[in-house]
């Protein structure tokens, strides 16, 4: 496929999900495999590049005194589908002078300065070039000491470990001298000449699958000078190669374009989006929805239904009826007392509707409390809800846990359909989540970290508290309300049952309800429409991809897994701690029948590593927890994907110092 026809799609691809990066691997494969240029005979042979090649590398041997790696032929390699007939195949040891990566200077770290050699890490290396704003410096005399990596101008630096492996930049002639760290790896051509197209086939797909599926080590990635030496490389005459960088370099420059103006739309997208959003207050219907999700794109599904939200609790969602009771009329009647004064908020309502303390509708409790004592008591083991269960409008049962209560407490926590139940706390997004319970499970309990809220009166429309509360308005109450650390927040039912909850004629409330639940399913729609339409812009692109490069997987290989050490130990109960002793890890494993793995019981304490090691320390001291035994150390190795695990036991002491309950590296 030629450039034009490609150029014909080019924005097609780039509207794709992440076509613009595709976009860029789809310009280098078609580089590297000579799809780009057409062939002109004046321009001379492969074959007369390498004979320059090679006389420019015997010239450096015989200057510099050095002995360079004796040619071998080069073969296609089958990952990759025929190059152009006049192209050959080389190894990149032989179109090179060097290769080897750099060293850690005497000392280390210690040994940087404020001001001196510029020593280049790995995160001085980015494709698009150096990036020296984090770069150290080495005095002059470590320099001197290190003259095997000195850097020089139009060397090609990879990086060869790390999570940055394949990251590819030419070092150009305003650096200066310049060292480099044993993370990054010195490619110096024989020709200068050739470093451009060089560069351009170990940035390619093709060039980082043999970065990524040959490397060494297990325990982490790297790149040995033999193996990089090995890499076999397509070498078209140089005038071609000259002409194909230009071309790239001109399509990168598009590629840079279409990403600018996708990062315009991004910067423009608040704006657009609050335009939107007031648009659909003006005239929230079915359709107005749709016009506004499918033909601006301004506003994602989750913003939609934030807003459905807003405009529902707020009464913007549907207009009032006069013939409806009114809110306060309907309290009175109830027999229900609103404590809650218009004058303790800004916030407007309509008319007809009142304020309330969600304690005036709805009585709040708390749930089971794990871990108590329950000896000589009659007890019943039941399934019950913890905080991963209550999500925003829904109750997940797909994982249920079991307690052990006593008999006589069970009607005091026992659930009954249409009780509201609400989060506790934990990370940001579990404060104050809020669901109806449905009567899933026969008999069911709920953990002290869920409320549980009963209406005072059937007529009352439990949905409709369960709306505001996973509002935006309502969320914000819990935000403002909840005790914060740096990763947690908190509220307690103090904070639920004083929480104002505006309260609307029940007969509006099953209206808004109903016209919430009738917009919800049309953004759902839209939603998997707009899914739809980008698996078939991605399906697209990959079409593209195959019609240019004969391929559609021009993504990374996958890393190599290492083997993997499991620590597996039992830790044990040892004599039962008193109800009000300070020993979570025991009352944890009174809950597990007195034995966990300490991983297990790790990672149920939800303690750091640290805080787990010292509170285990403190608890065996105690004697709440038995002296351990001996520990098994499983070795699990990953043949393939689809291999079975082996194991082989080795015995060793159970780690006390700092280390955590499993330990992983190589065996």
């Amino acid at each position: 496929m030629n450039a034009e026809a490609f150029l014909a799609n080019f924005r097609d691809i780039a509207n794709a999900p992440g076509g613009v990066a595709r976009l860029r691997e789809v310009v280098l494969q078609l580089a590297v495999t000579g799809h780009l240029t057409d062939k002109d005979e004046s321009e001379g042979t492969a074959g007369d590049l390498n004979g320059r090649i090679q006389a420019a590398r015997l010239a450096f041997a015989k200057s510099e005194g050095a002995k360079l790696a004796t040619i071998t032929a080069a073969a296609a390699p089958s990952e990759l589908e025929a190059v152009p007939s006049h192209w050959l195949w080389c190894k990149l040891g032989d179109l090179t002078t060097k290769i080897g990566s750099g060293s850690t200077p005497r000392g280390g770290s210690k040994v940087y300065v404020s001001k001196g050699i510029p020593f280049l890490r790995s995160q001085n290396v980015w494709n698009e070039g150096l990036r020296m704003h984090d770069v150290v410096y080495i005095p002059d005399e470590t320099h001197a000491s290190m003259k095997g990596t000195h850097v020089q101008v139009d060397d090609i630096l990879l990086n060869i470990t790390g999570a940055s492996l394949g990251r590819c930049a030419l070092v150009s002639g305003d650096l200066g001298t310049a060292n480099v760290s044993q993370h990054v790896t010195i490619v110096r051509t024989a020709l200068t000449d050739v470093r451009q197209f060089i560069r351009l086939c170990l940035l390619s797909p093709f060039g980082q699958a043999m970065i990524w599926g040959r490397q060494v080590g297990m325990a982490r990635e790297g790149l040995s000078k033999k193996v990089l030496g090995q890499f076999e490389i397509p070498l078209p005459p140089l005038a071609e190669q000259k002409r194909i960088v230009a071309k790239v370099e001109e399509l990168m420059a598009l590629c840079d374009q279409l990403g600018a103006q996708q990062q315009e739309r991004v910067r423009r997208f608040p704006v657009l989006s609050r335009t939107c959003h007031a648009l659909f207050a003006e005239a929230p219907t079915p359709a107005n929805l749709n016009r506004i999700f499918d033909e601006t794109g301004a506003v994602s599904a989750d913003d939609l239904r934030r807003s459905i939200l807003t405009l529902a609790v707020q009464g913007k969602l549907i207009p009032q009826h006069p013939d409806d009771e009114p809110a306060e009329i309907c309290l009175t009647r109830l027999g229900l007392k609103a404590t809650f004064r218009a004058d303790q908020t800004t916030e407007a309502l309509p008319t007809s509707w009142k304020w309330v303390r969600f304690e005036d509708v709805a009585l709040t409790a708390g749930g089971v409390t794990l871990g108590r004592s329950l000896v000589g008591r009659e007890t019943v083991t039941l399934p019950y809800l913890r905080v991963a269960n209550v999500k925003r409008g829904e109750i997940d049962t797909s994982v249920i846990k079991k307690v052990s209560i006593a008999t006589d407490e069970v009607e005091r926590y026992a659930l009954r359909e249409n009780d509201l139940l609400m989060t506790e706390g934990g990370d940001w997004d579990k404060v104050g989540r809020a669901a109806i319970w449905k009567g899933q499970i026969p008999v069911c309990l709920h953990q002290n970290h869920v409320f549980r809220s009963r209406f005072r009166s059937n007529e009352i429309l439990p949905v409709w508290f369960e709306r505001y509360f996973n509002s935006p308005i309502g969320r914000s109450y819990f935000e403002s309300a909840s005790k914060q650390t740096t990763n947690l927040a908190s509220i307690n039912m103090r904070q639920v049952r004083g929480c104002p909850v505006p309260f609307p004629p029940l007969a509006e409330q099953r209206r808004i309800v109903a016209k919430v639940d009738e917009l919800m399913a049309v953004v759902d729609h839209l939603e998997a429409q707009q899914q739809e339409r980008d698996k078939l812009a991605e399906a697209f692109a990959k079409a593209c991809v195959a019609s240019f490069t004969g391929t559609t997987q021009l993504d990374r290989p996958k890393k190599m897994k290492a083997p993997r050490t499991e620590l597996v130990s039992l830790v044990a109960l040892g004599k039962t701690p008193k109800p009000d002793a300070k020993a979570p890890l025991a009352q944890l494993l009174i809950q597990y029948s007195g034995m966990l793995p300490a991983k297990s019981l790790w990672q149920k304490s939800g303690l750091s590593i640290d805080a787990f090691y010292q509170q285990l320390k403190t608890e065996l001291a105690q004697g709440w927890i038995a002296p351990p035994k001996e520990a098994e150390m499983k070795i699990l190795e990953e043949r393939t994907e689809k291999s079975t695990t082996t194991e082989a036991s080795v015995r060793g002491s159970w780690p006390m110092s700092y280390g955590g309950p499993e330990v992983t590296g190589i065996v």
